[in-house]
């Protein structure tokens, strides 16, 4: 099951899409946050909504601890942060593999940069916020587990970005893809069929 969220397991809709995993063990994976990683200040509340869930939740991080041992947990949730980081943490702990299986097998769930990263590309950060790219990465492509492509925290970045719908539209029309936009609350489970939750 491959669930990407906007911002986290913040509606009731979204938390039951896990209800099945109660009992079971959570990993939250902090390294998208380069910077703070497991003093994130969202990883209280995440570990929390997994919590309620019924879940056992560990702190992990693929710049430290090798990427295949994230399928000893039932349910993988990456947190936001920078997404050049991310997606560069995990080419370099080889995790394409791991992630697709546990999209198959097991519950990945990715918000923000964490759910961009499981998209085609990071094209549309690059189109919004390319000096988040500090590590100079030229290859965009994502970890490519669906092909959908999203925009998180939408209706926030509406006064952050100065003619956001109108250069998302014009993106959809350069890239060819159709740019799903997400605000906080929502989520979108990915599999036989697309299912928006809010």
């Amino acid at each position: 099951m491959l669930l990407l969220c906007s911002d986290g397991l913040t509606s009731n809709k979204l938390k039951d899409c896990i209800k099945d995993f109660g009992g079971c063990t959570a990993a939250v994976v902090v390294s998208a946050d380069n910077v703070y990683k497991g003093k994130n200040y969202h990883v209280p509340r995440v570990t929390g909504e997994l919590q309620l869930c019924g879940l056992q939740v560990s702190l992990f991080d693929t710049d430290l601890q090798p990427a295949y041992d994230l399928l000893k947990f039932d349910v993988v949730e990456f947190i936001g942060g920078n997404p050049y980081y991310l997606l560069k943490s995990l080419r370099e702990c080889h995790a394409h593999h791991i992630l697709s299986e546990l999209a198959k097998t097991h519950c990945l769930i990715g918000w923000s940069a964490g759910a961009i990263v499981m998209c085609p590309n990071i094209g549309i950060i690059e189109e919004f916020s390319p000096e988040m790219n500090l590590w100079g990465l030229d290859d965009l492509t994502a970890m490519n587990l669906t092909d959908i492509h999203i925009l998180p925290h939408y209706s926030k970045f509406l006064n952050r970005y100065e003619r956001l719908e109108e250069r998302c539209h014009e993106y959809e029309k350069r890239t060819g893809c159709q740019l799903i936009r997400l605000n906080d609350g929502q989520g979108i489970l990915v599999g036989e069929r697309m299912i928006l939750y809010e």
